[in-house]
Order: C-alpha cells, then structure tokens, then sequence
C-alpha cells in the first residue's frame, strides 16, 4: 500500500476533500501544513491571517488525530520541508488540491513538480473550485462550472491508517508553533472571524436558515450586511468548507422553500447568492487564465496611466495613499469602512467597491499598492478574486463598466442615520445627521457644539469630490478612447469576459 501525503494549503478540513478520502482508501497517510517563508514575506500576508488560519489547523489536527492519522505543521520553504519529510517517512504519493494562488505559489508548486520527479513521488493534484485547469476558452465555461459542482459533496473519511506511534512522535517533534511563526506580533483586529470547519458550517446554517432572507436588499449596506451577507468569504479563502458543500446546501434550501409562497423573499435571496457563488470562481478564472495580472494590467493600453512605483511617487501622491490606508481621508464612509476593515477584517462588496474606486479615481492612486494593502486587510484574501477585482474597480480592463462611486452619496443611501460611521469614527458622534456625511459643511457654531473641529478633530476632505471626480472621469475615458484601447478590450473580453447565457449553456 502506498504511503501518502496530503498536502495542505488552502483547503483546511475533511469534508469534500479529494485527495485525502484517495488518500485514506489506498493507504497510511500523513497531513502536512507548512508555513513558508516566502509567503510569510510576501505584501499581501498579515499576522491578521494567522490567527484564522491557526483556528482551522487546531481543529483540522485534531479531526485527523480523530480519524488515526497526524497532521504535521511545519515552518519551512517548499519542496525543501518535503525532503526532510520523505527522509523520515518515505511516501509513494503526494496528493493535494490545485491552487490558483499568488506567483510565488506558482513558481513553488513547479519546484514540488521537479521534486517530485526526482524522487520518483507520484504527484495527484485534484480541483478544487469551479476553476478550470487549463482552460482554452471561455466560451461554455458557465456549462463546466455547474458540472463540477454537481456531485454531492464528498462525505469525510470513517478511518484514516497513520504511522506508528512510534514514526509519530519522531514525525511531531519538528512540528512548528504559532509563535515561531508570528513571534511577538499581536493581532490587532477585534470582533474577526474565527476559523475551522465547525465554524464554517454554523455560518453555513444560520445565513441559509435565519440571517439570509433579505441578503439581496441588505447586502449593499454596511451595517445590514454585516449579518445578512454569509460571512463565508474567510472559510471559502482558506477551504474550511468547500463552494460545492455551500452550492449543495444553498440548492437544497431553495427547493424547501419552493411550495411556500410565503417564502419568496428568501427564495429571491438564496438565488442572488448562489448566482454570486459562480462569479467567486469566474473571478479566480481570470488569475488562473493569466497569472501577469498580479503585476500589470489587464489593458495594456493603460499602461502609465497611474504610477506604480511608490518610491517614484510625488510627496501629494504618498499624502493621499497615507490618509487613506489610515482612514484620515476626510469623507466619513470611507474612513469608516476603512477603520472596520482594520480591525475586524471584513467589510461588504459595496464598500469594497468604493474604498478601491475612491482610491483609484478621487486620488488617483495605482491599484498595485491599493491591492497590496488591503490584502493585508482582508480576512478573506484570495488572490485571483482580489486583483481581478481592484483593477476592474480601478477601470483598467477596458471591458467593464467605469464606476466612480461618490463616497458622500454611498453614505447617504447606504448609511443614512450614520450609524455605522458614528461607531467608527467616534470624532463625528455628535455631528448632526444632515452634516454626517459631509461634516466639513458644518458652521464654525455647529462644529464646536459637536465637539469636531473640521482640520483638528477631523480632517478635511483630502481632496475636491468634483475637482477629482472631473478630471478622473476625463483621463480615463480618453484612455478608453484609444484604438490601442479598444483592441486590447477586445483581447481581454476574449480571453476572460463573461458570455452570453446561450453560450454558457453548452
């Protein structure tokens, strides 16, 4: 029987999970979990990451244990970490999940590959998305999506065979602790998700069955959002539960609800989220589909258009990305969303949309540093979504509609009693709510009474709302206007646009 190892990354449980029910059926079997050096050092990773991700390794070693296996969590690069390991518990297999990750990942998984050939391991990668590997069109890919999630998930394995008890503790002894990982660093988010697949299927059950029902009207708002929207996005970044146990689940709840007339507002509402649940891997597609985006435009034609380069950044343009990573920009929704996100790790869509548009039009900041930082941010970082978002957020596809979202509109639909800015921007409790949303509009009498001295208790806009809205909308359209433009849109929409329903279904 061959011996295995499962590999780990970002699909931490044992529920519809491939390669380790393969795994349990053909042999012993050893789980592995390393925390890479590179990855550690990369812009995009936050110690805020951490702690989610120690929540769902502390569970998943402890169902493994469960089953008879050990799950081995290691400090070390890759494929290095699997040489030690096979030095001291020789393996036939290497089994995981696909990843569409970060370059670094990329260029990792190829060193396994050439490791793997050297040692005569046998390599099983299995999908774990709806993200399809390779993929030479997009043309019918809707039609794929749904064939990939139509098995039922896979139920978690009854018995897993393990070493010895002796290979086990030889195994264990180099096992690496949270603290060699983070060291003296603290978390600073408050109210973050904790992770784990027990978790991820509480959420799971109390989104389909007491907090979705008005999730397509809710969803957009900062404060009803944070209950009506799933809080999955974390559990589905790190694979604490799979999108096909949340696209079985959801499915099954629409049709309990089907004979109910009475239930039309969930139906409506379960229906709008499972729909978004194609568009998590149609995003992560286009990473997969073409990993430069990480680095540079989809658009080529608008390459220049924004400096990318920090260190060549003007002393305004460090100011304005300043204020807003610091959330100081003077426009309260803005700062709001970005105070939450800083300390508890998840914000809604909406928003998202907003703090990436605001950054990239109103200051007219490249999205690379924009992605950069929020990554750090986002509890629920996953790569292909993040980038293929904050360019399409910054209008540099040439294939999506140009949104230049008015931070002070945003707060007036979205938040109108300025209950969430008041919660987290506390300089503006007292403002009066025709002046929340604007509070640099305030009277010199009225600001004093509110005890918020625009430009000393709070900052005044950072920038102009109309001056900046302006000239944003100028140059980027006549960017859009070039035949370079035009071609390259072209290019992209051929390559990762959404089609047509007619040709998703075949």
């Amino acid at each position: 029987m061959p011996r295995a190892v499962v590999w780990f990354k970002r699909d931490l449980r044992v529920a519809d999970h491939a390669p380790l029910v393969e795994a349990a059926e053909h042999g012993p079997v050893v789980g592995l979990y390393t925390h890479e050096p590179e990855v550690l050092a990369s812009p995009e990773w936050s110690p805020r990451h951490l702690a989610f991700i120690e929540d769902c390794l502390g569970e998943l070693r402890d169902r493994l244990a469960s089953l008879g296996s050990v799950l081995l969590v290691r400090h070390g690069a890759m494929p290095e970490t699997l040489d030690r390991l096979h030095d001291q518990w020789r393996f036939e297999e290497l089994r995981s999940h696909e990843e569409t990750g970060l370059a670094i990942t990329y260029a990792r998984d190829r060193r396994v590959a050439a490791w793997c050939r050297r040692r005569n391991v046998r390599w099983i990668e299995r999908p774990q998305h709806g993200v399809v590997r390779p993929l030479a069109s997009r043309d019918g890919w809707a039609g794929r999506w749904r064939r990939r999630m139509a098995p039922p998930p896979l139920p978690a394995p009854t018995s897993i065979a393990g070493p010895t008890a002796d290979q086990m503790e030889i195994l264990a002894a180099e096992d690496a602790p949270a603290s060699d990982i983070h060291g003296t660093t603290v978390n600073p988010m408050i109210d973050a998700q904790r992770g784990g697949e027990i978790d991820a299927n509480e959420v799971l059950h109390s989104f389909l069955h007491e907090r979705g029902e008005h999730y397509q009207r809710a969803m957009s708002t900062p404060i009803e959002g944070w209950t009506a929207c799933s809080r999955l996005s974390p559990h589905l970044a790190y694979g604490s539960i799979s999108i096909r146990t949340v696209h079985h689940a959801t499915r099954d709840r629409i049709e309990s609800l089907r004979e109910d007339p009475a239930t039309g507002g969930w139906r409506r509402s379960l229906a709008s989220y499972e729909k978004r649940l194609r568009w998590h891997c149609h995003f992560m597609q286009k990473l997969e589909d073409e990993p430069e985006i990480e680095f540079r435009n989809f658009n080529r034609a608008f390459d220049g258009l924004r400096q990318e380069d920090r260190a060549r950044w003007t002393p305004e343009e460090q100011a304005r990305f300043d204020a807003w990573v610091g959330g100081r920009t003077g426009y309260p929704l803005v700062d709001a969303c970005m105070r939450c996100l800083d300390r508890t790790g998840w914000i809604n869509f909406r928003m998202r949309a907003m703090l990436v548009s605001f950054a990239a039009y109103h200051l007219w900041l490249h999205w690379k540093p924009v992605a950069e930082h929020l990554a750090t941010r986002f509890l629920d970082f996953e790569a292909g979504i993040h980038y293929s978002q904050c360019q399409m957020q910054s209008g540099v596809t040439g294939i999506n509609t140009v949104r230049i979202y008015s931070p002070v509109k945003q707060a007036i639909d979205q938040d109108p009693e300025g209950r969430f800015i008041r919660r987290w921007v506390p300089e503006l409790a007292d403002v009066p709510d025709e002046h929340v949303a604007r509070p640099e509009e305030m009277p010199p009498l009225t600001q004093h009474m509110a005890g918020c001295l625009i430009g000393e208790n709070y900052p005044a806009p950072v920038v102009d709302h109309e001056t900046a809205y302006r000239a944003a909308k100028q140059r980027i359209f006549d960017a859009r206007g070039t035949s370079r433009a035009r071609q390259e849109a072209s290019r992209v929409y051929r390559r990762h646009g959404s089609r047509s329903r007619r040709a998703e279904r075949r």
